[in-house]
């Protein structure tokens, strides 16, 4: 029937979260698929690791455990399930899950997608000079891991071949929503538009509740926290579809809660470079058709690289972070203090033993908006003391880690909260990505245990983007009135390695051109200047009302690899929508508006 629409459910956002997901979706989501997005860089590190110890691991076990409870209701329902959760191991997680079928004696079909792993290719891509595709570092001598990010042909490939349950690798996380779209309505490998709305899809649904009302800026009108809504689209044959949630759930799904979610960890939204195609999100548009209900329509696509994006992990030193509260009279100066006298003892200590000094070292007095940095305006006695230190030798965290607990009684008086103990010394796990042709990424199926025939489109296509009109900057003039953009917009962030996101989308359509007259490259950069040590680009998206901001080199090498308190920019949208939007006098007495309180 040509008004059919997939009904596609997302369980899981990351490894970890709760399992109470699959009850929810399973019985009161009327859902046709049940997806699940394990996967992270780190998590494929610490994956590969677990495997090292024991040949059986390496994957989310997770998975099974959560699904085993509902699994006669999912056969009787008849969904399907696409699951990433087979880490570095997703033979390994079939066999345990084709085992907890077995013994509560339901018969499942079960799919495993293979050929992400290029840990085998190491010393050959080593050999040929592999560098970094940010950096230019050279290939590291020793790996964790190496996935490429696989795209979705594989997944319907194994629906095709009639799996209930698929199980992959590392593949690009809106591929495992992509890959039923792709079996159910046959699209084919370049149907560019559908590929580009059915990425999207995926995308606004791989994050769980973040995509249903978590972390949205307006969180006073989210209710349900305790109890979040998991998001399901409902997907057309032409790619068109509706962002919702299982019903009588917390959450709220609005364009805004939508639009942050679409923005939310992507680069240039007219070249968003996914396996199967590039995306331009730029014109895409989110109405409102009903309670908890957004129409997204207007995603293109521009054809398809030749390469996959390859992410390897691998050792880069030792690190630790301890953290101290100190609650008295100038907190944080004391603080600050406190932690110069420790790692001005732990660096003469470490000379001593012609150990070197610390690679990397991170002091935020947090309480006192340490991360604001110049744009700081907090007073207060009480503060939490974060101090995070790198180093290529693990003796001198050890000496660190010793030597943190002995300032409480040769330093400030109020220094207290070592309820953790001693920090933990751990290895810094980097990250290292470059791209690999498609035709050198060998990519199989199986079935069942049996090999099921897929073609990978390789071919690099390239199309030409469509014309798009200049974007408006509007000056407030004379009179104007300086508000809280947080007053004019939604916005979210996160992060791509080093690299931190910010997107920020209007309240109203004709706040775009003020907020974009305000909010230049030059101002986003000095705002974050004590954060951000590369290039900040700009990036419109017309049809949603939205700007995407890049800030380069901003997260202190990110993920595991950085100590800052915040490696991923998480809070960096809300110290933005924190900057005051200078707006015509006239606009804000309309809507009420109110000016900003000086900094």
């Amino acid at each position: 029937m040509s008004d059919r629409r997939l009904r596609i459910g997302c369980a899981s956002g990351f490894w970890g979260d709760t399992p109470e997901a699959v009850g929810q979706l399973v019985s009161k989501g009327k859902i046709d698929y049940l997806v699940f997005d394990y996967l992270a860089e780190v998590t494929m590190s610490l994956m590969a690791r677990a495997r090292a110890k024991a040949p059986e691991a390496g994957f989310a076990p997770d998975f099974v455990k959560a699904l085993v409870p509902w699994l006669h209701e999912i056969k009787a329902r008849g969904i399907k399930v696409v699951a990433n959760a087979g880490g570095v191991n997703p033979r390994g997680c079939r066999d345990a899950l084709a085992k907890a079928a077995e013994e509560a004696g339901i018969d499942l079909s079960i799919g495993v997608v293979l050929g992400d792993d290029l840990s085998a290719q190491a010393d050959d891509i080593r050999a040929r000079g592999q560098t970094e595709m940010f950096s230019g570092a050279d290939f590291p001598d020793n790996i964790y891991s190496m996935n490429a990010y696989l795209g979705a042909r594989p997944i319907a490939a194994a629906l095709d071949a009639g799996a209930d349950v698929v199980i992959t690798g590392r593949c690009a996380d809106s591929a495992v929503a992509l890959g039923p779209l792709m079996h159910e309505f046959s699209w084919t490998d370049d149907d560019w538009d559908r590929l580009s709305q059915g990425s999207l899809a995926g995308h606004l649904i791989e994050c769980g509740p973040q995509g249903t009302g978590g972390n949205f800026t307006d969180w006073q009108e989210v209710p349900g926290w305790d109890n979040m809504g998991m998001p399901i689209v409902e997907v057309a044959k032409d790619g068109s579809f509706v962002m919702t949630k299982t019903p009588d759930t917390g959450g709220l799904v609005v364009p805004g809660s939508v639009g942050e979610q679409m923005l939310y960890e992507i680069g240039d939204p007219r070249a968003y470079l996914l396996p199967d195609v590039i995306c331009d999100w730029s014109g895409v548009t989110l109405e409102q058709v009903g309670p908890d209900r957004v129409l997204v329509k207007g995603a293109k696509g521009l054809g398809r690289t030749g390469s996959y994006k390859v992410s390897a992990t691998h050792a880069d030193g030792w690190r630790a972070i301890t953290t101290l509260t100190l609650a008295a009279i100038d907190a944080p100066a004391k603080a600050e203090r406190v932690a110069e006298a420790i790692l001005t003892r732990c660096r003469r200590i470490c000379r001593d033993r012609n150990l070197g000094d610390f690679r990397q070292v991170s002091v935020e007095v947090l309480g006192a908006e340490a991360a604001y940095g110049p744009n700081a305006r907090a007073r207060t006695r009480e503060v939490v003391l974060k101090i995070g230190a790198v180093h290529d030798e693990r003796n001198a965290l050890n000496i660190f880690a010793g030597e943190v607990a002995p300032m409480a009684i040769s330093t400030a008086q109020g220094l207290t909260g070592f309820f953790a103990g001693r920090p933990k010394v751990q290895p810094v796990v980097r990250l290292f990505s470059f791209l690999q042709d498609k035709a050198d990424t060998p990519v199989s199926v199986e079935v069942d245990g049996k090999d099921v025939p897929v073609t990978v489109a390789t071919k690099e296509v390239r199309l030409d983007p469509p014309a798009t009109p200049p974007a408006d900057s509007h000056e407030a003039g004379p009179d104007a009135v300086k508000v809280r953009l947080v007053d004019l917009a939604w916005g979210r962030s996160g992060d791509k390695g080093d690299i931190a996101n910010i997107g920020i989308l209007a309240r109203k359509p004709e706040y775009l051109p003020y907020i974009r007259s305000a909010l230049t490259e030059d101002r986003v950069k000095a705002y974050f200047a004590h954060l951000c040590d590369g290039a900040v680009e700009r990036f419109d998206l017309p049809g949603s009302h939205a700007l995407n901001f890049l800030l380069h080199e901003s997260l202190g090498g990110g993920g595991i690899a950085s100590v800052r308190i915040d490696p991923q920019g998480k809070g960096f949208a809300q110290m933005l929508l924190d900057i005051d939007i200078p707006v015509p006098i006239d606009l804000a007495a309309r809507d009420g508006l109110t000016a900003a309180e000086p900094g």
